[in-house]
C-alpha cells in the first residue's frame, strides 16, 4: 500500500474527513458528477491518506485536499478546483476563484468548524460499494 500512495504521479486526488457526513456526501457527490472517472478518493484516517499527507509534508488537516501533478490544493482552492475539473454544468461555480482567498476559506472555516454538529459524523469511515472500489485508493 506504501508504493500506491506515495505514488501519485498522473492522478487526481481528493483527500477527506472519512468519519464526516458532509465530506461523504462531497465525495459522493464528486463521483456521480465524474463519469470520466478523473478523480480518486482516499480518506485522511486511512494508511493511503495518512502517507499520502507525510508526503507532502502536510499536517493531520480539517480541510478537504486535492493532490494533482505534484500540486495541493487546501481549503477553498480544493473545492474550487474539483469543480473544475467536473462537467460544465458545475464546472462554471470554479469562477468563485475571483473571490478573495481569505474570504472563502473564511467561510469554508466557518463551516468546517460546525460541520460535525450540523451534518453528524459517524463511528468509522465510509466503505465504497465494491463498483466504486477501485477509486478509493485504500482498497487497491
Amino acid at each position: 500500500m506504501y508504493s500506491e500512495a506515495v505514488n501519485d504521479a498522473g492522478k487526481t486526488i481528493v483527500l477527506f474527513d472519512g468519519v464526516c457526513n458532509l465530506c461523504n456526501g462531497v465525495v459522493q457527490f464528486i463521483i456521480r458528477n465524474d463519469q470520466a472517472g478523473v478523480f480518486q478518493f482516499a480518506s485522511q484516517q486511512s494508511e493511503a491518506g495518512r502517507k499520502l499527507l507525510e508526503v507532502h509534508k502536510l499536517p493531520a488537516m480539517d480541510t478537504v485536499v486535492l493532490i494533482e501533478g505534484g500540486k495541493v490544493y487546501t481549503r477553498s482552492d480544493a473545492v474550487l478546483e474539483i469543480f473544475k475539473r467536473l462537467p460544465a454544468k458545475w464546472s462554471w461555480l470554479s469562477a468563485f476563484k475571483i473571490v478573495p482567498k481569505f474570504l472563502r476559506d473564511a467561510v469554508y472555516k466557518l463551516i468546517g468548524r460546525y460541520r460535525y454538529n450540523i451534518f453528524g459524523k459517524q463511528e468509522s469511515c465510509w466503505l465504497p460499494t465494491p463498483e466504486l472500489r477501485t477509486r478509493f485508493l485504500d482498497t487497491q
